[in-house]
């Protein structure tokens, strides 16, 4: 995938268009959590440094075309403008004359950002015109957002049709050589470790990385539909049971390719899950009526930590039980303990998007990592060997 990226182009006295992922988890105006505006301050001092002026856009939310106050991205572009320290232009709506005509003067070392695209519905639709429109306030576009790049958008796919060079920022070109790595040509060992709560939802990445990896640790809720799939008694634990037959199929190719996954040895269950609940470590395959499985337990983190530390790169997708509970945070404690450590070697660990990089970040090992994915279903849909709309857009080196 060698696609271009920032490197490739003279930014000097241009106009970029820049797609971005502002959308952050808000509360009253407040940024709760403000990981994806920092994570594009590399791409943006970059070409502010070569004497571009930069436009900005980006989603917030679900507004479904309408407008929506709450969901405005006014408060990010006061929060943008603290870490350049410097002013960032809001404009308030991402299209029309007034837009077009606050545009016409910008000068190089500015950064605007407009309103909301979902604010149109025409962004999810990937409209023509309204792409085009977009793309007429520049002439080079940068796509910086690849937890978006899974989504056939205008502001993803419909601009880089108007615009050429449409280049990856370096957050994008990150998780390309990253996640494409450990997909054509990971160091060995390579351990994937995917756990969350169902199967369903990572039947195809189980199925695209089992002929690439050296050994697959299964944990969190979907090892349970695993063994009850293989006639064991699971108690209360969690049970996809529409995914039953295709989790056995699963293992089946598992074991045909000489039993590369493996599934939990024990668990830490308990009745409720709460932070006083008592609990217990059992046996796989003894988990009593009335409890839940809801961590694994210390043999299964003593199985999965030995594979870790062995491998030269590791990828996780899921916890291995309810985190957010302390009480059962000691398992996704310990694999993120591991991978750290050969992070440390100058090994590769890399921690899947969503959950994934939530539990990093708040469990203490969110700059212990090789790298942390931005994006939950990109970077899921990207293991799963599919090719993103938003990278296939973007201009190819030639």
């Amino acid at each position: 995938m060698r696609k271009m990226t920032v490197d490739d182009i003279d930014a000097s006295n241009k106009r970029i268009v820049m797609r971005v992922d502002f959308n952050v988890p808000m509360q009253d105006g407040e940024i709760m959590d403000d990981t994806r505006i920092v994570s594009t301050l590399p791409t943006i001092e970059h070409l502010l440094s070569s004497g571009a002026s930069l436009v900005l856009m980006s989603h917030l939310g679900r507004p479904k075309g309408k407008v929506v106050p709450e969901l405005s991205l006014s408060p990010v572009a006061e929060a943008l403008g603290e870490y350049l320290n410097m002013k960032v232009k809001f404009l308030p709506n991402c299209i029309g004359k007034r837009t077009k005509d606050a545009l016409k003067n910008l000068e190089k070392h500015r950064v605007v950002l407009l309103e909301n695209l979902r604010f149109h519905s025409e962004e999810e639709k990937n409209d023509p015109k309204f792409a085009k429109e977009l793309s007429s306030y520049g002439d080079i576009y940068v796509n910086d957002a690849f937890s978006a790049c899974h989504r056939a958008h205008a502001s993803i796919v419909g601009i880089p049709q108007y615009i050429k060079p449409a280049v990856a920022g370096y957050l994008m070109a990150n998780e390309i050589k990253f996640l494409g790595t450990l997909l054509e040509n990971p160091p060995r060992p390579f351990v994937a470790i995917i756990g969350g709560a169902k199967v369903s939802t990572k039947i195809a990445v189980l199925k695209n990385l089992l002929p690439k990896v050296d050994k697959l640790l299964i944990g969190g809720g979907m090892a349970f539909t695993f063994l009850a799939a293989l006639g064991l008694e699971i108690g209360d634990s969690l049970i996809e049971e529409d995914a039953l037959k295709t989790a056995m199929e699963i293992w089946l190719i598992s074991e045909q390719m000489g039993g590369k996954m493996m599934l939990p040895v024990d668990f830490l269950v308990a009745k409720e899950i709460n932070s006083d609940t008592p609990v217990r470590t059992v046996e796989y395959d003894q988990i009593p009526q009335g409890w839940k499985g809801l961590d694994i337990g210390q043999g299964t983190i003593q199985l999965y930590t030995e594979e870790i530390l062995a491998a030269k790169s590791v990828f996780l997708n899921g916890p291995m039980g309810i985190f957010e509970v302390e009480r059962f945070a000691e398992g996704t404690r310990a694999i993120f303990e591991s991978m750290a450590e050969i992070a440390a070697r100058g090994n590769i660990a890399v921690v899947g998007g969503g959950d994934s990089a939530s539990a990093a970040k708040s469990l203490g090992f969110g700059d212990k990592m090789t790298h942390i994915s931005t994006g939950g279903g990109a970077s899921l849909e990207f293991m799963e060997g599919k090719e993103l709309p938003g990278i296939a857009a973007l201009s190819d080196v030639e």
